[in-house]
């Protein structure tokens, strides 16, 4: 398994602002788009007059009559809505938001653009977002349509539980009487209208962070992934390199989504930002466990990225720093139906290495390319690729080694359908090329085919229900050479082709005022060469109000997945020899809602494992060689608290700590798992000077290792942390390796271009304090178990970032 081994070892889009105005009136029928209904407010203040700008429409349900015989000859008679204004909550945001819009409706009744004059991001960018599928009876002059813009204020509402009905509290007054108009009259002087939106509460357990907030992390280069790292229950392999264990699942057991469309990893090498551009990352979501039944084939956590909704209108980002240069730029086409963005990054990191460290080569990139196009009101057709490319080399005595040589790539054509009260569709295919270069002309590649079809239906009394079914074909195809250290059994790494197969449901049920809980099942039937495993996993998740502001979360489940690696290996997949490992996932804890808009977690969780491979935390109880196939029974049990104020405000925070113990288990051997870390905690702090400063800081602790000291001076194959066999020379001690702890900071000057231009210099540094990290040494019958310490992994970028 040489190849296995060294490849293990080598391993805010801008928010428009201008002058503020009130906003124009809508209806109050449902939104399509809309997960609740937008809700008018009917005593908004009149608008403001603008000089370049008809005005807004009035809000009545129906489209205007026709003008009055006496209207005079050039009078304007402004749009009317056809459907309400509003949006879907942004998923991953919190808080309240208002933003306001400036639409340009063309003479069809179609809006050819919308444009923020005020609001924060992601609000910005859903409202934005959601203004492409708004109708209008269009503006009329002389009686002919013409073109015309409005103003309209869309209001973001955080959901929140609802309060316990009160014998007490006084009856809700009566709505009051829409005012009426005699005939004949001109019409009334248009109003602001507030368009409300209710977000829907995330998923008991789930961690998200928003676009807006990612962008800031100190240590984190800008990128959405990389944040992962801060939250509650992720304890890192190494400091510096992108792979983690989530709640004591191994990285490979840790699956990696984005928009549904399964990828084999997210990080590149070496520096480690993602695979995906972050200027298309609208939020991230930590899954660690107990996760909804939409989630599965993977018996650890889930990390699921969305991408940002097509946006119609011009916009764009670059940046230009120490170690590559990228850019991102969409924009709209057939007036405005369709939209288009391409982007990518390339590294330059070759150039650099050769001066610093002529024996190292690496390189990366990546790219994204998507076309969106609205055929029917309410349903969009999307074409959505995107991949990357790896490359790790060391050079010696003029023979190279290559560590890590990967590509990815992925083709999702989509079909997207709204309809009625947060209800939607959507039909897919993809195509998937996964490859990894071991050397010469040894390779893995799998090539997949797969199809998709999720409904979500929300139900008059507010139950929603979500199901999908899918299937997935690989065909997978290994060309190693044997005799140079290839896989030891044929089984575990063959050519062949494999099928999965599966669908699930779900129901957010509202039992009571103050209890919602969402029971779902997830089935797949996997088939590999001649063997078959069917996983039946049900879930279970619940929210308790216990009061204002303090919500009781739970979350409960089984999950199952096919063997794996210690880290993703695009190309290599082991066949289901052995069985599924399986899993069994539980938490529950608190969410609180504190003064300064703070948001608190406390969280218990049990992890149980079965069938698991986990080469690293495995080794001690068995030899090295076969740890890639060896099969062992874990269990991690934690405590994860957090606290949280949005990085975006003028002082902003985000802290984390876990305190866990992982294990694993053969037979009647029983060790700490080898990459166990009982106390890990993040502490990061940003602070808004004005004028375009901000600065910040995170600092990152973690205990060391276990580690055995002293014994004997040769001890046997697997002598390794709570290793069980026997030892000349006395038994040894076991002792914990010295913690780790790193300083990232991150400095900022940002200056304003234009009306949406910025350009900004960053200097993001992570591990500014120079630490290094001491790590297990190998025991073996030539190596005295001594640890050794590693690094300095010290990562300065410095750099150019900016946008329109």
């Amino acid at each position: 398994m040489r190849f296995l081994r060294s490849s293990t070892t080598a391993a805010a889009l801008l928010a428009s602002t201008l002058a503020p105005r009130p906003a124009a009136a809508a209806p109050d029928t449902p939104l399509p788009h809309a997960k609740p209904p937008a809700e008018p407010s009917h005593d908004a203040p009149p608008a403001a007059p603008s000089h370049d700008t008809p005005p807004a429409a009035p809000s009545h349900d129906a489209p205007p009559a026709a003008p009055p015989r006496d209207t005079p000859p050039a009078a304007l008679v402004p749009p009317a809505p056809l459907t309400a204004l509003g949006a879907d909550y942004p998923d991953g945001a919190h808080g309240d938001a208002t933003v306001r819009l400036v639409l340009t409706v063309n003479a069809d009744g179609t809006v050819r653009s919308a444009i923020a004059e005020e609001g924060p991001e992601p609000f910005a960018s859903a409202a934005m977002a959601a203004a492409t599928s708004f109708r209008f009876a269009p503006a009329t002059r002389d009686g002919a349509p013409v073109a015309a813009k409005i103003r309209v204020e869309v209001r973001f509402i955080e959901a929140a539980p609802p309060a316990p009905p009160s014998a007490s509290a006084p009856a809700p007054a009566p709505a009051p009487e829409r005012p009426t108009r005699a005939p004949g009259l001109p019409p009334e002087a248009p109003r602001s209208l507030e368009v409300t939106v209710r977000g829907e509460l995330p998923a008991p357990g789930v961690s998200s962070l928003s676009r807006g907030e990612v962008r800031i992390v100190p240590g984190a280069f800008g990128d959405p992934f990389r944040a992962i790292e801060m939250l509650p229950g992720v304890t890192p392999i190494v400091s510096g390199l992108p792979f983690f264990y989530v709640r004591g699942s191994p990285p490979g057991n840790v699956g990696y989504f984005l928009d549904g469309v399964r990828v084999p990893y997210l990080y590149h090498l070496g520096l480690g930002p993602s695979v995906v551009h972050p200027g298309i990352v609208d939020r991230v979501d930590l899954y660690p466990g107990g996760y909804p039944a939409r989630h599965g084939r993977y018996a650890g956590g889930i990390v699921s990225g969305e991408t940002t909704p097509p946006l119609p209108y011009w916009h764009g980002e670059g940046m230009l720093r120490l170690v590559d240069v990228g850019g991102l730029v969409e924009g709209p086409f057939a007036g405005g139906r369709g939209v288009a963005l391409v982007g990518g990054r390339y590294s330059y990191t070759a150039l650099l290495l050769s001066l610093a460290a002529p024996e190292v080569a690496l390189d990366y990139w990546d790219y994204q390319a998507r076309l969106s196009y609205e055929i029917v009101p309410e349903g969009r057709v999307s074409l959505f690729a995107f991949g990357a490319h790896d490359f790790l080399a060391t050079d010696e005595d003029g023979e190279r080694t290559t560590l890590f040589d990967t590509t990815f790539h992925r083709i999702d054509l989509r079909y997207d359908h709204a309809y009625g009260r947060g209800s939607a569709l959507r039909g897919a295919l993809t195509l998937g090329h996964d490859e990894t270069g071991i050397g010469g002309d040894q390779k893995a590649l799998t090539r997949s085919l797969g199809a998709r079809l999720t409904l979500a239906h929300r139900l008059p009394d507010e139950t929603t229900i979500r199901a999908g079914i899918d299937a997935v074909v690989d065909d997978n195809e290994i060309d190693l050479d044997t005799d140079a250290g290839g896989p030891p059994d044929d089984d575990f790494l063959s050519s062949r082709v494999d099928l999965t197969v599966g669908g699930y449901i779900e129901s957010d049920i509202a039992v009571t005022s103050r209890l919602r809980i969402t029971p779902g099942l997830r089935l797949d039937l996997y088939r590999s060469d001649d063997t078959v495993a069917l996983a039946v996993d049900p879930r279970l998740s619940a929210r308790l109000s216990l009061g204002r502001g303090v919500t009781f979360v739970q979350a409960h489940g089984l999950a199952s997945q096919l063997p794996s690696f210690v880290v993703p290996i695009p190309g290599f997949r082991p066949g289901l020899d052995g069985g599924l490992q399986r899993s069994f996932q539980s938490s529950a804890g608190l969410e609180v809602a504190l003064p300064e808009d703070i948001t608190a977690t406390v969280s218990v969780f049990h992890n149980a494992f079965f069938n698991m491979t986990d080469a690293l935390g495995s080794l001690g109880l068995d030899s090295i060689e076969d740890a890639f196939t060896l099969r062992a029974l874990g269990a991690a049990t934690g405590v994860e608290l957090s606290a949280h104020r949005k990085l975006t405000r003028r002082v902003g925070g985000f802290a984390s700590y876990t305190l866990s113990r992982s294990t694993r288990s053969i037979g009647r051997s029983r060790q700490v798992s080898s990459f166990d870390r009982a106390h890990v905690a993040n502490v990061a702090l940003t602070y808004d000077f004005g004028r375009g400063y901000r600065a910040g800081g995170r600092f990152v602790f973690y205990s060391g290792l276990p580690q055995k000291i002293g014994g004997a001076t040769l001890p046997p194959l697997g002598g390794v942390p709570g290793g069980s066999g026997p030892l000349a020379g006395g038994a040894p001690r076991w002792e914990r390796l010295p913690p780790f702890f790193r300083l990232d900071v991150r400095l900022e000057k940002r200056w304003p271009i234009g009306k949406s231009g910025w350009l900004s210099l960053v200097l993001d540094v992570l591990n500014s304090t120079l630490s290094k990290e001491t790590m297990p040494g190998m025991c073996d019958a030539f190596s005295s178990c001594e640890p050794t310490e590693f690094g300095p992994v010290t990562i300065p970028n410095f750099g150019l970032e900016g946008g329109f």
